[in-house]
């Protein structure tokens, strides 16, 4: 991949303090949260970032309008700043899970923008749908800004960038601050011998797309209008995209699994009919009550890699699957890699294969990637069936990708999510 260093506008914040300026992404957050964010501060990135609520679709151009008003309001009155050198930056998010502390780096930089593919210097790992592409395309016409990174990950066996970035981060943080529970910290990177070796470091690795597809695709169609209307060339700040990039093997990269939370199912489902049901699998019934499910992941994992629970009512089952052909016949027209994921094997031999004769019209499926939200849902009646996984290797959802496939729906929860605010890039 290209990387290339910009002139980043950053919160001035207090002393370098950006809580209550810096919010979680647009495509997680609800009208109900975005309002408790600017009750915090009116200031707060989100009145910018999510001009229509929910961004499933375009809304109005005045939305996008205002959104725009108010950047150039805050870059006027000095709410925002703009770096007086071109940059990259270290970011680093320190957080707790299943008790045990974290952090993870990433960098970063404009990354050029190139078509995605399993063959490209930016690879994809699913699906992207019409109507948040429409919602977001709007919002950088109107604002010429990138507003939130997308987040990426790369192999560097040799860890040089990993070493780059230790020697730029000693000193303390250019900013800093928390997002729920989360430890956001900043550091400029402005010294142009740094930035050239980072990008030297980089040269030869692709991106892999880890969270905001939608976002990457925005930006190259943004890219696209103004290169068909003979506005820019290709070294235009528009053909660099905002990445933050974390190496693959970076221990603070948390991968969640995506555990399913199944209701509206006919009143002829049992636990037990699901087991008879599913004659791929074999299963070990374990004692629900005495399951720790805070870390499912860790739970699950010394019944094999793709073994997976079953929860309903006060019954807990782990299934296994022992007929890995039953895979190549339901989804031949994917690679193996695909055919390996436990979420792929969930969804094709359970959800829809053995689980279909109970589903009706006002069947549902929600997800969590925490353990005991999905017991305590079934234990309060709100599911009939929480379906736990473990989580998704990186490793495999960089296999998938390669191999030109896509990954199921909702196989992975990147944690914690990056936040939006940290830097914003101009597209101008």
């Amino acid at each position: 991949m290209e990387i290339r260093a910009f002139r980043g506008w950053r919160f001035a914040g207090d002393g370098g303090d950006l809580t209550g300026l810096v919010a979680p992404p647009y495509d997680v957050l609800s009208a109900e949260q975005k309002q408790r964010l600017l009750a915090g501060c009116q200031r707060n990135i989100v009145a910018v970032d999510l001009p229509h609520v929910p961004p499933k679709e375009a809304g109005p151009d005045s939305v996008y309008a205002a959104a725009a008003r108010q950047l150039a309001q805050w870059q006027a009155d000095g709410t925002l700043v703009q770096d007086a050198a071109p940059a990259v930056y270290g970011y680093d998010q320190t957080y707790t899970w299943a008790g045990r502390t974290h952090t993870r780096r990433a960098l970063l930089a404009g990354v050029r923008a190139t078509p995605l593919g399993a063959d490209q210097d930016v690879i994809p790992h699913e699906h992207t749908f019409a109507g948040p592409k429409a919602d977001r395309l709007k919002l950088t016409q109107h604002t010429r800004m990138q507003l939130s990174p997308i987040f990426g990950f790369y192999q560097d066996p040799q860890g040089r960038v990993a070493s780059l970035l230790a020697g730029q981060t000693e000193r303390r943080p250019d900013a800093c601050g928390v997002l729920e529970d989360v430890k956001q910290q900043l550091w400029v990177i402005d010294d142009l011998d740094a930035v050239t070796q980072l990008a030297a470091a980089l040269r030869t690795t692709p991106a892999f797309i880890a969270d905001g597809h939608h976002r990457y695709t925005t930006a190259m169609n943004y890219r696209d209008e103004l290169l068909a209307a003979g506005r820019i060339d290709d070294q235009h700040e528009a053909n660099f995209v905002l990445f933050a990039l974390v190496d693959g093997d970076d221990p603070g990269l948390l991968v969640l699994p995506t555990h399913r939370l199944v209701s509206g199912l006919s009143a002829a489902f049992s636990l037990d009919a699901l087991i008879a049901a599913a004659d791929a699998f074999e299963f070990q019934q374990v004692d629900a009550a005495a399951a720790d499910l805070r870390d499912a992941d860790a739970f699950l994992k010394p019944f094999g890699p793709t073994a997976m629970g079953f929860l309903a009512g006060e019954k807990m089952w782990i299934a296994m699957l022992k007929d890995p052909t039953a895979m190549v016949a339901a989804a031949g027209d994917h690679c193996e890699p695909w055919r390996k994921l436990d979420v792929a094997i969930l969804q094709t031999l359970i959800m829809d294969g053995a689980l279909a004769e109970w589903k009706t019209d006002e069947t549902f499926v929600d997800f969590t990637p925490d353990g005991e939200i999905a017991r305590q849902a079934v234990a309060d009646g709100k599911a009939q069936l929480a379906l736990l996984l473990q989580s998704t290797p990186v490793s495999a959802v960089q296999e998938v990708a390669l191999a030109g496939d896509v990954m199921p729906h909702k196989s992975t929860y990147f944690y914690p999510k990056l936040a939006t605010g940290m830097v914003l890039k101009p597209l101008q």
